[in-house]
């Protein structure tokens, strides 16, 4: 019964699942690479409300 598939088949079936394969792996990287942005970007926005904070304190004063 396996022999009966013509070899190219077998090729299809194999690139079907590399890329099955790259498609996920290419997505865990990009979700990774985004929560990097995402934490650098959270972290300046607490930073310009620490600054903001401070600046209404001296103000204030």
């Amino acid at each position: 019964m396996l022999f009966s598939v013509p070899w190219w088949a077998y090729l299809i079936v194999l690139g079907i699942i590399f890329s099955a394969y790259m498609t996920f792996r290419t997505a865990k990287e990009e979700r990774e690479l985004d929560d990097v942005f995402i934490e650098k970007e959270g972290q300046v926005y607490i930073e310009r409300m620490n600054e903001e904070k401070e600046r209404r304190l001296q103000k204030a004063k």
